[in-house]
């Protein structure tokens, strides 16, 4: 297997693993070193590291008691860099749906995700995730 080709099946592994709510396995495809920046001026944007991210998954994750699922519609990859375009599909704690559409960026080392980018609709993570509120 070509190392774009493994790329991308761990990327789709992750989002596997996303959509399962198994923290474990997402936390265990991050580097030590790992970057991950969730893109926007909401309550939960900004730059983490892996202690951070072990942290957060929960409560992201927890937000969600059916769960939520990721469906990759466009994935391309390129050396060690993957692009995929993602929805998903969830109903928060508060009973509001969750559909937002995304843009993830990975880049992976030894088969760990190095630095991991998330873009999505900020309006609707202010409106659901953050029940209204915006950073002051």
């Amino acid at each position: 297997m070509s190392e774009i080709e493994r790329n991308k099946e761990i990327a789709r592994k992750f989002f596997v693993s996303m959509s399962n709510g198994d923290i474990a396995a997402i936390i265990d495809s991050y580097a030590e070193d790992v970057k991950i920046y969730t893109m926007g001026n909401t309550l939960i944007s900004g730059v983490s590291d892996k202690a951070r991210a072990k942290e957060f998954a929960g409560s992201v994750l927890g937000a969600f008691p059916q769960g939520i699922r990721f469906v990759i519609h466009n994935l391309t990859a390129e050396g060690d860099r993957v692009a995929i375009e993602a929805e998903s599909f969830a109903t928060h704690v508060s009973g509001k749906p969750y559909n937002n559409k995304y843009h993830f960026f990975m880049r992976l080392r030894d088969g760990l995700i190095t630095e991991f980018k998330e873009y999505m609709d900020t309006e609707m993570v202010t409106e659901v995730l953050c029940g209204g509120q915006k950073r002051q």
